[in-house]
């Protein structure tokens, strides 16, 4: 997944969300991430809590100051 996030190969995530926890597992975004902004285009939750979204890439990251 990182190599492809890296290489700009990613157009759309489609992230199933389980309300479970489960214990040790391998995280999707880890140290090392590139950044890489998305937009929700599309969302919804099952009737068994879990939720289903699709994120689109969204351009550049936007920054900003404080």
């Amino acid at each position: 997944m990182q190599t492809l996030l890296i290489h700009e190969l990613v157009d759309a995530l489609w992230l199933k969300i389980f309300p479970v926890t489960l214990g040790v597992g391998k995280r999707l975004f880890a140290d090392g991430t590139i950044p890489a902004a998305f937009k929700v285009t599309e969302s919804t939750v099952t009737s068994k809590g879990v939720m289903i979204i699709n994120y689109e890439r969204a351009g550049a990251v936007p920054t900003g100051s404080m």
